[in-house]
């Protein structure tokens, strides 16, 4: 029961604590120019989370159980040659070391396999979801479309991917490692309502629709924690804290938040999806000096976030 409120607590945080941040671009009028600037520090941050704070928070959940695991082992080691022959805990050490880096190995390629799986299957959502938007009779009006969809999808999936891996860190009943993957969440999930709303607001989605959506990506998170932390048997659990199912969620989900930014988010702003439209304030080209400006505070922010954070 203790864990179960833990994490009933936490997701209410993660779910108060997102909409919230997502509201702040709706209670504030902005001009055109304004909304514009605010939508690129938006593009911003979403990259600059995917990049300093997703995938770090992932190598870290990673690599944190095999760490431990060489300490115990050297320990052991340590055990074993005080009891037994040197040539004994010498073995003993060679053994320990070749499954170190075995793991180690392991471990190295499954950071590629989960990020490059996330990246590709937001990929293939998006040209499904793009293949049935394509069939109106107005193509600007489609590809706009389509990418206010492709994006709350993408973000939604990552929202639920985190929601796994907080579920899963909190069936571990290591109240440490669920303090450290909440704090990772709420450092990225912020940032990334606030994101989701200006670039909605910036395609010109009503602000009633924009609620909703920033609901649903707000809920994606704290409701697949509740249904991972309850759909998990005790074998189960044992089987995840094996594989670590904590960083390879955040891993995939850091892969479908990077193709949300870098193929819709960033090409939207910077107006490299309105190149072949007649051109318009700025060109239709490129970004101003402010604007750039902008694009690189977005950046930065999660980035100073992240190096004061502390596992």
């Amino acid at each position: 029961m203790d864990d179960f409120s833990s994490i009933s607590l936490l997701s209410l945080a993660m779910l108060v604590g997102c909409y919230v941040a997502g509201t702040i671009p709706l209670a504030v009028n902005f001009s055109e120019e304004r909304l514009k600037l605010v939508t690129v520090l938006g593009a911003g941050l979403l990259c600059g989370t995917a990049l300093a704070v997703i995938i770090p928070e992932g190598v870290h959940a990673l690599y944190e159980e095999i760490l431990e695991g060489g300490h115990h082992k050297h320990g052991q080691v340590g055990v074993l040659v005080a009891s037994e022959a040197k040539v004994e805990g010498g073995e003993a050490a060679l053994s320990a070391g070749a499954e170190h880096e075995h793991s180690h190995e392991q471990l190295h390629a499954c950071i590629g396999v989960s990020l490059v799986l996330g990246f590709v299957f937001m990929l293939l959502v998006d040209q499904i979801g793009s293949s049935h938007v394509h069939s109106t009779d107005d193509p600007e009006s489609a590809r706009v479309t389509s990418s206010k969809i492709t994006t709350t999808l993408g973000l939604v999936v990552h929202a639920a991917a985190d929601g796994v891996a907080l579920g899963a860190a909190a069936s571990t009943s290591q109240t440490s490692v669920q303090l450290i993957v909440f704090v990772a969440i709420m450092l990225h999930k912020a940032p990334a309502a606030f994101g989701l709303v200006s670039f909605l607001m910036h395609a010109g989605l009503e602000r009633n629709r924009i609620r909703k959506h920033l609901l649903v990506f707000a809920l994606a998170a704290p409701v697949l924690a509740m249904l991972t932390f309850l759909g998990l048997s005790q074998s189960s659990k044992e089987a995840l804290s094996d594989i670590n199912a904590t960083g390879v969620a955040m891993l995939f989900s850091a892969g479908t938040f990077l193709y949300v930014a870098t193929v819709h988010v960033l090409p939207e702003v910077g107006g490299g999806g309105h190149s072949h439209a007649p051109s318009g304030g700025n060109g239709g080209k490129g970004l101003s000096k402010t604007e750039v400006g902008a694009l690189v505070l977005g950046c930065l922010i999660p980035l100073v976030l992240s190096v004061g954070h502390h596992h």
